[in-house]
C-alpha cells in the first residue's frame, strides 16, 4: 500500500497529491479527496493557529490510515496536515485516498477525516481581532468517528 503522511507549514496542491495516489498502482479505480479549509467561526475571526509535537503527531496519523486502509481495502492513502498560523480561507488538510472501487474510497476517506478530526493531536487555538482562545473538542466530532465503530475521546458538552 503506498502511505504517505506530512505536518508541515508549506500549503499543498490536490492536484499534485491526487495524482501521486492514482500513480500508486495499476489497480487503482478511484480516488477520493477531502480538503479542508480554515472558516471564519465567528466576528472578527482572522486565523487558526495550529500546535503539534513532531513524530508524535506522524506516528499517530499514520496508525489511522493502517487502521481505515485495512478495513476498507485502501491501496493507498495521504494525508497533509498544516501547522503554524494559517489565516481564515488557506487550506489546513488533505485527505486523499485511492482504492479499486469508488464506494471504499468515498467510505475510507470520509472515515478516516472524522477519525483525523477527533484524534490527531493537534492543538487549536482560533485568533481573532480580539485576541486568541483554545478550541476544545466538540461532542458532534466524536458523534461522527463512532458511527464508524471507532471510539473517540469523549468531548466536554460545553465545549
Amino acid at each position: 500500500m503506498h502511505r504517505h503522511v506530512a505536518v508541515q507549514t508549506a500549503d499543498f496542491d490536490l492536484s499534485h497529491e491526487a495524482g501521486l495516489l492514482a500513480q500508486a498502482c495499476d489497480q487503482v479505480g478511484a480516488v477520493v479527496s477531502f480538503t479542508g479549509h480554515v472558516r471564519a467561526w465567528g466576528e472578527g475571526s482572522v486565523a487558526l493557529e495550529l500546535e503539534h509535537y513532531p513524530g508524535m503527531t506522524e506516528r499517530s496519523i499514520g496508525a489511522m490510515m493502517d487502521a481505515v486502509a485495512e478495513r476498507f481495502g485502501l491501496i493507498g492513502v495521504r494525508v497533509v496536515h498544516r501547522v503554524g498560523l494559517l489565516p481564515v480561507g488557506q487550506q489546513i488538510v488533505l485527505v486523499a485516498v485511492a482504492a479499486r472501487h469508488r464506494h471504499a474510497a468515498f467510505q475510507g476517506c470520509e472515515c478516516l477525516m472524522d477519525w483525523l478530526k477527533t484524534q490527531a493531536p493537534f492543538w487549536k487555538k482560533e485568533v481573532t481581532t480580539q485576541g486568541g482562545q483554545w478550541v476544545d473538542a466538540r461532542v458532534q466530532d466524536d458523534d461522527a468517528l463512532a458511527r464508524w465503530g471507532v471510539a473517540g475521546v469523549q468531548a466536554n458538552s460545553a465545549g
